[in-house]
């Protein structure tokens, strides 16, 4: 077997490992959130279950990477107590990271076609945004070629090595990223007429959450902090499987974990002021970044600027969770089947190239299929398995694992999570993590499927 590659650096692994989980949950779906259900009062819940509930499941992927060398499916065959299927998760969570890019890099073309349109001067005060956006759905062909370019920009990444392409190109992205949104906070701030959006989202009032029912703002609060960290598909374990053992796992979880929420409550302050500054409605959904938002730029003096600085932010934060799921995919071949990673590369380029074109054809020749009523799609499907069945299952099996007699159990995963200096797992976390967590997340993947379905 060929020798396992490593992160060049501790900042690498923190920066790459925070570049998966911050992306369009970040910057799209948790201002939306946010805005739905009341403001502060929800941030306030939110960070809440981000603690109780990202902490650990993260912490625990990391431990299975880091014990195993390996990348997902070979840590479950290599850990799991003899006799045992727990390896049948393995190509679950490998064909998770499958589906999130089938639908995840189209997204992403269509960031890089904001960008470059209004660097052109293409979206301007006198554009139509909405007749903008709906030639761009009605075009698979340039869809297509978005897509491939958004793609090749990966692989390109992802075949130059871990430490001179994976590692050293995220660190860029992910610095450049924090500049942006800093840079768009600041101004957006400071727009007259602002402040009403900005206290908003700062000033706490928990009478919003009874408004806005409490039960669903607890739930929403509940997935967001479960999905804005990309768990439950082994894309974490496998830079945990990167590093050494210098550091413990659950104080560098919590860097991590203040890395990506650093970006959302920036992509708060970058939303919220420009809403109420231009009397945009900042809890309308999906349609908030491709429609609303670009909306807002167009009004907006310099607005050519400022907008393609948000959609330049918005590609480089989609594209370090491109890079990361890739990353995890070309892993898995490398060590279940020994692959190069050139081979496993321009293979994998060329498998996601064709598995990607459903998505894209679901918004013209395919928009008869509407699996969960008028309005959706085959990425709306290819969204609800991944967010509603498969990071939560898979979640579930890695807490499973980790805390159940017959897994990995409690006493192993202490022990990989606590090597080397920092902070230590709680012990008293025991019974939360064996008993009350697993019910959490079965709340959470019942209530998006009802969500959903209903």
């Amino acid at each position: 077997m060929q020798e396992r590659e490593r992160l060049s650096s501790r900042l690498g692994f923190i920066l790459l490992s925070a570049g998966c989980a911050i992306g369009l949950g970040n910057v799209w779906r948790f201002p939306y959130i946010t805005g739905r259900y009341g403001g502060a009062a929800f941030v306030i819940i939110y960070l809440l279950f981000l603690l109780l509930i990202g902490l650990p499941v993260m912490t625990m992927e990391f431990a299975i990477g880091r014990a195993s060398r390996r990348n997902i499916s070979g840590s479950l065959k290599k850990l799991e107590p003899a006799g045992t299927k727990w390896h049948y998760v393995g190509p679950f969570a490998v064909a998770g990271n499958y589906i999130l890019l089938m639908f995840y890099t189209v997204l992403t073309g269509w960031l890089i076609y904001y960008f470059g349109s209004f660097i052109a001067g293409s979206l301007n005060p006198s554009s139509d945004v909405g007749a903008f956006f709906n030639a761009l759905m009605a075009s698979p062909g340039l869809q297509t070629l978005l897509m491939g370019l958004a793609l090749l920009l990966t692989a390109g990444v992802v075949i130059i090595g871990l430490k001179n392409g994976v590692e050293k190109i995220s660190k860029i992205m992910m610095a450049i990223l924090f500049i942006l949104m800093i840079a768009m906070a600041i101004h957006n701030c400071l727009l007259p007429g602002g402040q009403e959006g900005l206290m908003f989202f700062i000033k706490p009032d928990f009478g919003n959450l009874v408004e806005y029912g409490l039960a669903e703002s607890v739930f929403a609060a509940m997935g967001q902090a479960f999905f804005t960290l990309s768990l439950g598909i082994g894309a974490m374990s496998i830079f945990g499987s990167y590093i050494g053992n210098e550091r413990s796992l659950p104080g560098e979880t919590v860097r991590i974990m203040c890395l990506d929420t650093t970006i959302a409550l920036l992509s708060g302050f970058v939303i919220f002021p420009a809403c109420s500054a231009f009397n945009v409605n900042n809890g309308q959904g999906p349609s908030l970044i491709f429609l609303s938002l670009p909306e807002v730029f167009t009004r907006m003096t310099a607005g050519n600027l400022w907008g393609a600085i948000f959609f330049l932010a918005m590609t480089f934060a989609a594209m370090t969770t491109l890079i990361a799921v890739f990353e995890n995919i070309i892993a898995y071949w490398m060590d279940e089947r020994g692959w190069s990673r050139t081979k496993a590369v321009i293979a994998n380029f060329l498998i996601l190239f064709v598995l990607c074109i459903p998505c894209i054809l679901g918004f013209n020749v395919l928009s008869s299929f509407q699996p969960f009523g008028e309005g959706t799609g085959v990425l709306d499907l290819e969204d609800f398995l991944v967010s509603n069945l498969i990071l939560p299952l898979g979640s579930m099996a890695f807490v499973l694992f980790c805390t159940q007699k017959k897994g990995w159990g409690w006493n192993a995963f202490i022990r990989e999570a606590d090597k080397g200096e920092g902070m230590k797992f709680p012990k008293w976390l025991r019974v939360y993590c064996t008993y009350i967590l697993p019910i959490i997340i079965i709340l959470v993947t019942v209530n998006g499927i009802y969500g959903v379905l209903s």
